[in-house]
């Protein structure tokens, strides 16, 4: 098939409203592929300002002084290109992309080739655009380490905390789910968690409590963005307790929160992830040979083809996480009928090529 010379793109801006440009399709370079994109997925809390609750705030309080700018990192299309030293694709390929910069809201996307993988026949396109979150939540459950019957709470149910619940419960965790927006917790239900708190509504300590039998948590999982600190507090009187008086536990820490801590918090172990793990913003690795997989086995590559697999067993369930689909030629209007309720919203997949029925 003919390729264009361009491609439409959607950008946002300080008036919050989304729109499509025209710019050249990025160059083919040396270890990449060029996808034709079908569908592409909405990180609401890194790709807009304070998420839907921000961006419907902008369209009442416009903020000049942010300028328009192309978002998006998660997609899902055919290959129709590949360039020099790209071994691993053909075209006529379906595949899943990844990477800021790279897998946008667009018609046509160019992403190195190891942050893209094929996609299992039994995926859909809306399904393989999960793939840069839930390598993200995969990224999480490994920074905890949790061992089989652990009690677990993930604090904050958007996209990345739901698939890092269900990652948690396929390795053998109960997990209790805590957030304050009632769609995600009730999402959160029929995806199978064991337990859910409304912390605006409910006694998180008592309820995490009366959840571990009184034993406390033995980790968590913080995935959701800006000030923590309230919320890393009441976490950490939920741990478990040494005799002595110490609280004990993991805490794993996702996306761009923060928060104060003091000294009573020595005997819990905080750990960051902030990737989708080895590899990804190593330019070398993005566009070149593979890491020796003997020395490490699971890279963003390798964590992105097991996210696909789960998801084509029927053991990764997204669709239950995806609310709407938008025309992505239509964006805006769409966008703009259901943003009356931005807490209605959870996982957002654009189409982005009219007439498929694979999406």
């Amino acid at each position: 098939m003919s390729i264009p010379a361009k491609r439409k793109i959607a950008t946002v801006g300080g008036d919050g409203h989304i729109r499509l440009i025209e710019q050249p399709i990025p160059e083919l370079q040396d270890g990449t592929v060029l996808v034709q994109v079908y569908a592409s997925l909405v990180s609401p809390g890194s790709e807009l300002r304070g998420g839907w609750r921000g961006l419907s705030q902008m369209r009442s309080k416009p903020n000049p002084e942010i300028k328009s700018r192309p978002f998006g990192y998660a997609n899902a299309g055919v290959v129709r290109q590949v360039g020099k030293g790209v071994d691993r694709f053909n075209v006529g390929d379906r595949v899943c992309c990844m990477g800021g910069g790279y897998a946008c809201h667009t018609d046509y996307a160019v992403a190195p080739h190891h942050l893209c993988v094929l996609l299992p026949k039994a995926v859909t396109f809306a399904q393989g655009a999960y793939g840069h979150l839930a390598a993200t939540a995969m990224h999480a459950l490994r920074r905890n380490s949790p061992q089989f019957g652990e009690y677990v709470a993930i604090v904050g149910l958007g996209l990345v905390g739901q698939l890092a619940a269900q990652f948690h419960k396929l390795s053998g965790c109960y997990v209790i789910g805590w957030d304050m927006i009632n769609t995600r917790l009730e999402i959160a239900q029929r995806s199978g968690l064991d337990a859910l708190v409304n912390t605006a509504v409910q006694d998180a300590p008592e309820a995490t409590g009366l959840f571990t039998s009184g034993y406390g948590l033995d980790s968590a999982v913080m995935a959701f963005g800006g000030d923590g600190t309230d919320a890393f507090n009441t976490l950490q009187s939920c741990m478990k307790q040494a005799p002595d008086g110490p609280r004990n536990g993991r805490i794993v820490v996702v996306g761009k929160t923060t928060f104060n801590y003091n000294a009573a918090t020595f005997n819990i172990d905080i750990r960051r992830s902030a990737r989708t793990g080895p590899g990804y913003h190593d330019p070398q690795w993005e566009y070149g040979p593979d890491y020796p997989s003997v020395y490490m086995r699971w890279t963003t590559r390798t964590n992105l083809e097991l996210c696909m697999r789960l998801i084509s067993e029927g053991k990764l369930n997204v669709d239950a996480l995806t609310t709407h689909t938008i025309s992505l030629e239509n964006v805006d209007q769409e966008i703009s009928q259901i943003l009356d309720e931005p807490d209605s919203i959870l996982g957002v997949v654009f189409q982005c090529q009219r007439g498929d029925k694979t999406v």
